[in-house]
C-alpha cells in the first residue's frame, strides 16, 4: 500500500490534504471505508485495481473534488449525496447549524436548498421540526429529496421550486440561506475545485455578491413569524454590508459571526 500512496504523493496537487484525498480514494477503488484500509492485502492489489485507483487519481488530480468523485459529503453529522448540480458542502457552513441549534424552532424554511445538507441537519437534529426547501433548480431538488430519504426525514421535509420566495406560502419561525455571494468579478480567482464543480448559479448573483441579502431583508419579514430569526452565511468581507441590510429592513438583535477562524460567516437577526 505505502508503494501505491506514494505514486499519488507524485501525481495529487501538493496541500494538506493531499494523503487524505488519497486515502479516501484509495478506499473507494476498493470498496471499503477509510478506517478499514488495513484489511487491504497485497494480493488486492490487481491490474484491475490499480487501473481504478490511476481513474480516481487523474479526476483528482485534473481538480475534480473529492466529495464530487465519491458522489458524498460527510457534514455536521450525516452523509450527503452531492453531484454537479449542487454545492459541495463547506465545513464552515456547519456554523449556521450551530447558531440555528441554540434556539428552539417548528417550521424552518431554507432558500437555495441545494443538497439540503442545512434543511435537512436541522430536522434531524429536531426531531419534531418540519421544514421546506426551495431551490430553482429542479435537479438540486432531486439530490435534496434523496438525501431527505437516506436521512429518515422525508416526512417532515417539503421541497419546493421557487425563486427565492416566489412560491413559498406559510410563516416560519426560522429562516436559513446560503445564498450565492461571489461578486461576478470575483469568480475568475475561484480554485478549479469550485469554478469547474459547483453549479454557477449557487455561487454568484452575476453581481455585487449582495443583491440576495437585499431581497431576503426586504421580503423574509412576510415570512417570520413574530420573534423569528433569519440566519444567512455571508463571504468574510460582507458582514456590514448585509448587517446594516437587516437593520434597515427593521430587524432586531442584527448580528454578524465569526466562523472558526475568525473570519465573518454569518449574520443573524429577530423580527421585531
Amino acid at each position: 500500500m505505502a508503494k501505491t500512496l506514494a505514486r499519488a504523493r507524485d501525481l495529487l496537487p501538493d496541500g494538506p490534504d493531499q494523503m487524505l484525498d488519497a486515502r479516501m480514494l484509495l478506499a473507494h477503488a476498493a470498496g471499503l471505508t477509510r478506517d478499514k484500509l488495513h484489511r487491504l492485502e497485497l494480493s488486492d492489489f490487481t491490474p484491475e485495481f490499480d487501473a481504478r485507483f490511476a481513474a480516481l487519481l487523474a479526476r483528482r488530480a485534473g481538480g475534480e473534488p473529492v466529495s464530487k468523485i465519491l458522489g458524498h459529503r460527510d457534514f455536521w453529522n450525516y452523509r450527503f449525496h452531492v453531484t454537479p448540480d449542487v454545492l459541495d458542502p463547506r465545513p464552515e457552513t456547519e456554523c449556521l447549524i450551530a447558531l440555528a441549534l441554540q434556539a428552539p424552532f417548528s417550521r424552518v424554511l431554507d432558500l437555495g436548498t441545494g443538497s439540503g445538507a442545512i434543511l435537512l441537519t436541522l430536522l434531524a437534529e429536531r426531531p419534531q421540526a418540519r421544514g421546506t426547501g426551495a431551490d430553482l433548480s429542479a435537479a438540486a431538488l432531486q439530490v435534496a429529496a434523496r438525501n431527505a430519504e437516506a436521512l429518515g426525514v422525508s416526512d417532515r421535509a417539503t421541497l419546493i421550486t421557487s425563486d427565492w420566495f416566489s412560491d413559498v406560502e406559510g410563516e416560519f419561525d426560522l429562516i436559513v440561506s446560503n445564498p450565492p455571494y461571489i461578486a461576478a468579478d470575483e469568480m475568475a480567482g475561484l480554485s478549479r475545485d469550485v469554478l469547474g464543480y459547483d453549479p454557477r448559479m449557487a455561487l454568484t448573483d452575476e453581481g455585487d455578491g449582495l443583491s440576495v441579502y437585499r431581497l431576503l431583508a426586504a421580503q423574509s419579514g412576510a415570512r417570520l413569524q413574530r420573534g423569528g430569526r433569519i440566519i444567512v452565511e455571508i463571504g468574510p468581507t460582507q458582514g456590514e454590508a448585509v448587517r446594516g441590510f437587516f437593520a434597515a429592513a427593521g430587524f432586531s438583535g442584527v448580528r454578524v459571526h465569526p466562523d472558526l477562524d475568525g473570519r465573518d460567516r454569518n449574520v443573524s437577526a429577530i423580527k421585531g
